[in-house]
């Protein structure tokens, strides 16, 4: 997973509150595991005009030009802007795989479905709480300013403004710091590998029939 220190990024909008997960990438592209290649299909009802399915020519697709992405000030942001309970509905992890690999590593909202909130850290995104009247500034701050962008320090857990004014947030400790390290689940129980082995050496001693049944 890769690290994350301090990002200095543009800032797209999605301006509508319970954002749930088939609207950020839709089942009929659940069919693959890989984690990548999801990105063109980040909230594909909305981007397109057409019906998606798997395995099309994306860049020859109608393109909705109401939907922000779209638009030219905001080609290449890395921080989305959303409002509360974004990432509801099912528990599907292809949501973060997709904000992901269309280049999303900061979302900001007043609150985030728990399922998907998790999933954020585990696959190297930040998902930032701040208070609702808060994310509503930065809406009116966005709106008014083509290119906008805020750069976010979780060494500091601070979003700096254009005008140098700092906005704190909160992060768990523990998530802070794999975040910092590029450490995901695999990563951390890695870290034990060799307490790990020995286990497993001993209680093949304590229960050798076990792995005798299995044939290992």
């Amino acid at each position: 997973m890769e690290k994350f220190d301090v990002l200095d990024g543009i800032v797209a909008p999605m301006d509508r509150a319970n954002v749930d997960t088939d609207m950020i990438i839709p089942k009929q592209f659940l069919k693959s595991i890989k984690r990548t290649g999801f990105g063109p299909n980040l909230f594909d009802e909305l981007r397109y005009l057409d019906v998606g399915e798997p395995g099309q020519d994306h860049s020859r697709r109608p393109l909705n030009p109401d939907f922000p992405l779209n638009h030219e000030r905001h080609q290449g942001a890395s921080i989305l802007l959303a409002r509360e309970n974004f990432g509801c509905g099912s528990s599907r992890e292809h949501a973060p795989w997709a904000l992901l690999d269309h280049g999303f590593r900061v979302i900001i909202a007043p609150s985030f479905a728990d399922i998907f909130y998790n999933n954020c850290f585990k696959n190297g995104i930040l998902p930032i709480v701040l208070d609702a009247q808060v994310v509503h500034e930065l809406f009116e701050a966005q709106h008014a300013t083509p290119g906008y962008r805020l750069i976010v320090d979780l060494q500091r857990k601070a979003i700096e403004r254009p005008d140098g004014e700092d906005i704190s947030f909160e992060v768990d400790e523990f998530r802070r710091q794999c975040l910092l390290h590029g450490h995901d689940d695999i990563d951390i129980t890695l870290e034990d590998a060799d307490e790990i082995r020995v286990f497993e050496q001993e209680y093949r001693q304590r229960a050798p029939w076990i792995f005798a049944a299995t044939g290992s």
